[in-house]
């Protein structure tokens, strides 16, 4: 948040009040993307942003990382994003890491894990609650700061690193999209592009609704 607070302080001294956060947020994961080599797309502009603000609701539909293909299929219908474009998003865990305590249970109790995978990541997360909750690994460790779609091989050699993510390839209905894009990334890159296009139209405010903020921490 600090990088997008400084980008909004760069946008006001060029042209005040008119650039949400919410549009530098979003046009900040296209760039990001651009950079480490992944798809770029049309960012559609004019959100607004909230003039109210709610934990609970900002949290309530996210996917856990302990969940099953069928739930997460259900929270993202429920966003209106079908199963292949959820799967074609969960390919941006080719980039960053997960703390110890999203993957822990994964590791140590999950059967369809390779062995030596779950053995590597267990020397980053002991097996007892009340250590190493925020070790950090990456998702994807052979190319962790490209995007590409090593992390659907991941998936086929059962080296997901989140239970929410090895449910992608577990003998259910989204294998085919997984193998789909491990054989063709101008596939999965195209798909992807789309689906941050849709996933950016869902609910923004826009015309007189809320505000443009000032800095993007507080409402005005």
């Amino acid at each position: 948040m600090d990088i997008i607070e400084a980008a909004k302080q760069a946008v006001e001294a060029v042209c005040p009040g008119v650039v949400s956060c919410a549009d530098i947020l979003t046009l900040a994961a296209r760039d990001s993307s651009e950079y480490v080599k992944g798809p770029t797309w049309t960012v559609k502009l004019g959100r607004r942003d909230s003039t109210t603000a709610s934990l609970d609701l900002a949290t309530a539909d996210l996917p856990l990382a302990s969940e099953n293909l069928d739930d997460l299929i259900r929270k993202f219908y429920k966003k209106g994003l079908n199963a292949k474009e959820m799967v074609a998003l969960s390919g941006a865990h080719t980039l960053g890491q997960a703390r110890c305590v999203t993957f822990r249970d994964r590791i140590y109790n999950d059967t369809n894990i390779d062995p030596d995978f779950a053995i590597h990541r267990r020397r980053s997360c002991p097996r007892n609650n009340n250590e190493g909750n925020a070790n950090l690994v990456p998702f994807e460790p052979v190319t962790p700061n490209t995007f590409d779609n090593r992390y659907y091989r991941d998936l086929m050699e059962k080296r997901g690193l989140l239970h929410s993510d090895q449910v992608l390839f577990n003998g259910g209905k989204t294998d085919d999209i997984v193998a789909g894009y491990r054989k063709d990334s101008s596939s999965f890159y195209a798909d992807f592009a789309a689906a941050m296009v849709k996933m950016g139209d869902i609910n923004p405010l826009t015309g007189s609704s809320g505000q443009i903020r000032k800095i993007c921490s507080a409402i005005n």
